[in-house]
C-alpha cells in the first residue's frame, strides 16, 4: 500500500531540526505531495543557515524513503535572503552605488548527461504557441533519421508528455534512488507529470523547480541517447538558467506563430540564449496559415512569415513553417503524434525536414565547442 502524507509526516516527525525542534514544528516545510508512492516537498530556510541544514535535509530524506509504502523522495533544500540583505555580512551598496552582481559560475568542463551525447532545447518566449507539439514531433523526426532519442519534460507546473504521448504509467524505480524513464513511440521519456495526478498543482518556489529538474537530468537512467531533446517552460526564467548551468546543451529550437505578439516574446526567448552562451539552432513558425479542409481555401489566420524574417533579422536559421491543422491538433489531443502515427502524411515531412536541419547542424559542428556559461544576475 501507497504512503500517505500523515505517515510521512510522523517519519519526518523524528527528524530534528537543527536546534533540536521536530522538523514538522519548524515551519520550514512547504506543502507535502504524495502520490503512488512518491514523495516531494522542500524544506525552505534562511540562506545564511544553509550549512546547517544541509545534514537535516539529507535525515529526512532518509526517514521518508524508509517509510513504508514509499518508492522515491525528491526533498529539495531551498534558500532565501532575508529583505535588504546585501551581500557577505548582510553589508549594503553604498548610496548611488551601481547594483551587486552576483556571479554563478559553471564549471568550464561542465558534465553533460552521462550517455547522452547531445542536448537540446525546444523553448518559446511564451506559451501557447504549440512548442510542446512541436518538441514531441522534432524528436520522433530524429528518431525517423536513425537516432537514439529521449525527451525532457522541463516545464514543471504545466507537463504536456502525458497527454502528447497518451502515458498513463508510472516510473520504475531503481535502486529507491533513480528513476527509470518511459519508452514511448522509440523515445525515451521523463516528466514531472508522470509522478504525480493530472490536476494536481505543482505550488512550487523557483529553487524547488530547479531542484526537481536537476534531479529529472541526473537521477533518471536515460541510458545511451544520440540527441535529449528538452521541452522548455515558456519564458526565460528559473528553468531556462538551470538547464542552461547544468548541462551543456548544444542548442536551442525556438518556437513562434507569425503574429507580432509572439515574435516580441520569440525575441526574448533568442536574447536569453545568446545571453548565457547557448547556440539558436534556429526558428520554426508554428501555426502558420491554414487550409481549409472543404475548399483548399489558405488563410493566414496569425499572419505568415514574420518569424521567418524575424530569423533573417537576428541572423539564426529559418527551420521552417508548420501549418493550423485540425490533424495536427487532434493526433496531439489523442496521444498521437502524427510523426507517428501519420509517418507517410505531409506534416510528418514538414517536421521531419525541421528535425533534419537540427541534425546537420549537430553534425557540423555549429553547435559544439560550447563553454559552460557564467550566468550574471543583477542584484
Amino acid at each position: 500500500m501507497a504512503a500517505t502524507k500523515e505517515q510521512v509526516l510522523e517519519s519526518l516527525a523524528r527528524v530534528p531540526g537543527p536546534d533540536g525542534t521536530p522538523l514538522p514544528q519548524t515551519g520550514t516545510l512547504s506543502d507535502i505531495i504524495v502520490t503512488d508512492g512518491k514523495v516531494f516537498f522542500s524544506i525552505n530556510v534562511d540562506a545564511a543557515a544553509v550549512k546547517a541544514w544541509e545534514s537535516v535535509r539529507k535525515r529526512a530524506e532518509d526517514a521518508v524513503r524508509a517509510t513504508p509504502g514509499v518508492q522515491s523522495a525528491m526533498i529539495a533544500l531551498t534558500a532565501e535572503r532575508a529583505a535588504g540583505a546585501g551581500g557577505a555580512g548582510g553589508a549594503k551598496p553604498a548610496p548611488g552605488a551601481p547594483a551587486a552582481r552576483r556571479a554563478h559560475p559553471a564549471d568550464a568542463t561542465q558534465p553533460g548527461v552521462p550517455g547522452v551525447e547531445s542536448i537540446i532545447a525546444v523553448a518559446s518566449g511564451k506559451g501557447g504557441v504549440g512548442k510542446s507539439t512541436t518538441a514531441v514531433n522534432l524528436a520522433l523526426g530524429l528518431r525517423d533519421l536513425g537516432l537514439k532519442v529521449g525527451v525532457l519534460d522541463a516545464d514543471i507546473y504545466g507537463p504536456s508528455l502525458p497527454k502528447l504521448l497518451a502515458i498513463k504509467e508510472k516510473p520504475q524505480t531503481i535502486g529507491g534512488t533513480r528513476l527509470k524513464p518511459i519508452s514511448s513511440y522509440g523515445l525515451t521519456v521523463m516528466s514531472i507529470g508522470f509522478l504525480i495526478e493530472e490536476e494536481t498543482p505543482m505550488i512550487w518556489r523557483g529553487p524547488m523547480v530547479m531542484s526537481a529538474l536537476t534531479q529529472m537530468l541526473r537521477e533518471v537512467e536515460w541510458g545511451t541517447l544520440d540527441v535529449m531533446v528538452v521541452d522548455m517552460p515558456p519564458g526565460t526564467g528559473d528553468a531556462q538558467l538551470t538547464i542552461a548551468q547544468q548541462v551543456p546543451l548544444k542548442g536551442a529550437v525556438i518556437v513562434s506563430t507569425p503574429q507580432d505578439l509572439a515574435l516580441i516574446d520569440a525575441r526574448r526567448g533568442v536574447a536569453m540564449f545568446k545571453r548565457v552562451n547557448v547556440p539558436v539552432l534556429g526558428v520554426v513558425e508554428n501555426m502558420s496559415y491554414f487550409l481549409c479542409p472543404s475548399c483548399g481555401t489558405r488563410s493566414d489566420i496569425f499572419s505568415h512569415g514574420g518569424a521567418r524574417a524575424e530569423a533573417t533579422r537576428l541572423g539564426v536559421p529559418f527551420l521552417g513553417e508548420v501549418p493550423l491543422h485540425m490533424t495536427i491538433r487532434e493526433k496531439s489531443d489523442a496521444g498521437l503524434p502524427v510523426v507517428a502515427t501519420e509517418p507517410d502524411g505531409e506534416h510528418a515531412k514538414i517536421y521531419r525536414d525541421i528535425a533534419s536541419k537540427v541534425r546537420d547542424q549537430l553534425k557540423s559542428g555549429a553547435a559544439a565547442g560550447r563553454v559552460a556559461p557564467k550566468i550574471v544576475i543583477e542584484a
